[in-house]
């Protein structure tokens, strides 16, 4: 800083002594040395070692004895200041500071009651008006940051708008909260590491923190909700008090005003893609996609017999609890904790390691070679059918053939048959004398 303040004082006195820089002669009123000005009733009074002062109305600077770089123009401008490195431009400016250093403020009553804070800068009527300190707050526009006492690191700019007052008008001890557009965290108070940017941007909000709201409206009616976000016009505008909720897309609203953990995005719904990849999310709420192709994998072999623990698996029918689901529509599943016993390779952890959802892509993998195991065996069982179905075919041929041969043998014998009968000899009568045969075997 002592180096800073010579590196001035020479500059200053360089162009003094510099033949081309004079002045008009005589100077205007005012001109007073240590390179000061001095324009208005008791305007720099108390000045004494203080150098590079410039002040400009009625009681300007009328504090300051050994303060440096001050500029004040306006009446009672930097009135009680003895600090260094100022600038207020308008009437009340800076009126009450003391000992902040590096304040810049433009407009009537800017920075009007700040004491001890430093590095603020304030444009526009009653911006910052009511801050004391620790400083490095940015209002600019009417009335911006206008009851901040002593938050710090604060950005307001806008004024009034939708209804709402100018950007971070309430704020009185938050910190850290950057509010562009009017009416933009016009309510917050207490809240903390806030972002609003857009008209009207968490306009209700009053202590709620980390907050992120961008788009015209967005996050309206959030008041004490934290770790909201909204983007889009109108996003998260029934949010009221719940957290953990990101809504991104115009005018998506979300479930309800307590509603957290929750995400919607719009224009999703309805959208057909048949060329993209289903999408996963982890425990880590990191977004992904299965990769297929074999220069992602390694020890790739088939599935065996693993994939018959699928046969041990219970489906079930059952209902969400109400909050999850208020409608308790009839579902059909599995239980991750019952799956856990069959395969826990086939389970989706969350981030206490406890069972949560079944890798349903996973079981599907398992069904494919279950049905392609019992694919295979009813195809061969069907070619062994088909083989004998042949066999049967060529047999029955055969029979049919042999069939056809016996009748025509049986036709042939049948026609040899009657050509025999027709060639034998007529029978013949044969005459023997008679024979009387008498006991004894004598003939007589």
């Amino acid at each position: 800083m002592k180096i800073f303040r010579l590196f001035v004082a020479f500059a200053l006195v360089c162009f003094a002594l510099s033949p081309s820089a004079q002045g008009v002669v005589p100077p205007p009123p005012g001109g007073y040395p240590n390179f000061t000005t001095a324009a208005g009733d008791h305007a720099l009074q108390a000045l004494t070692l203080g150098l590079g002062n410039t002040a400009i109305g009625t009681y300007s600077l009328f504090r300051v004895t050994t303060g440096n770089f001050n500029t004040a123009v306006g009446a009672g401008a930097l009135d009680l200041n003895t600090a260094d490195s100022n600038t207020a431009t308008g009437a009340a400016a800076l009126l009450f500071n003391i000992t902040g250093t590096q304040n810049t403020a433009v407009g009537t009553a800017a920075l009007e009651l700040n004491e001890t804070g430093g590095f603020n800068t304030a444009v526009g009527t009653f911006a910052l008006f009511n801050s004391t300190g620790p400083g490095f707050n940015t209002a600019i526009g009417d009335r911006t940051l206008f009851n901040n006492t002593t938050g710090d690191q604060n950005t307001a700019v806008g004024t009034s708008g939708f209804g709402g007052g100018p950007a971070l008008f309430s704020n009185t001890t938050g910190r850290f909260n950057t509010a562009v557009g009017g009416g933009a965290l016009s309510s917050n108070t207490l809240g903390n590491d806030n972002t609003a940017a857009g008209a009207g941007a968490l306009n209700d909000n009053v202590d709620g923190n980390e907050n992120v709201a961008v788009g015209l409206n967005a996050l309206l009616n959030t008041t004490h909700g934290n770790n909201n976000v909204g983007l889009g016009n109108l996003a998260g505008e029934s949010n009221v008090t719940g957290s953990n909720n990101i809504y991104i897309g115009f005018q998506v609203a979300g479930g309800g005003g307590n509603e957290s953990n929750a995400c919607y995005i719009g224009s999703i719904f309805g959208q057909t893609n048949n060329l993209g990849a289903a999408v996963f999310i982890d425990a880590n709420n990191k977004l992904g996609t299965l990769t297929s192709s074999k220069r992602f994998k390694e020890e790739i072999k088939p599935v065996g017999k693993a994939s018959e623990a699928l046969f041990a698996l219970k489906p079930v029918t059952f209902r969400y609890k109400k909050e999850i689901d208020p409608a308790s529509k009839s579902q059909f599943g599995l239980v991750a904790e019952e799956v856990e016993k069959v395969n826990p390779a086939l389970v989706v952890r969350d981030k206490e390691g406890k069972p949560y959802s079944v890798r349903y892509d996973q079981v599907n993998a398992m069904l494919l070679n279950e049905f392609l195991k019992e694919h295979k065996t009813v195809q061969e069982q069907a070619d062994t059918i088909s083989i004998v179905k042949v066999n049967s075919a060529r047999q029955e041929a055969t029979i049919a053939r042999l069939e056809q041969q016996i009748e025509a043998l049986t036709a042939g014998l049948q026609k040899v048959s009657a050509q025999l009968e027709l060639s034998k000899p007529a029978p013949q009568t044969v005459s023997l004398p008679a024979i009387v045969l008498r006991e004894g075997g004598n003939d007589r």
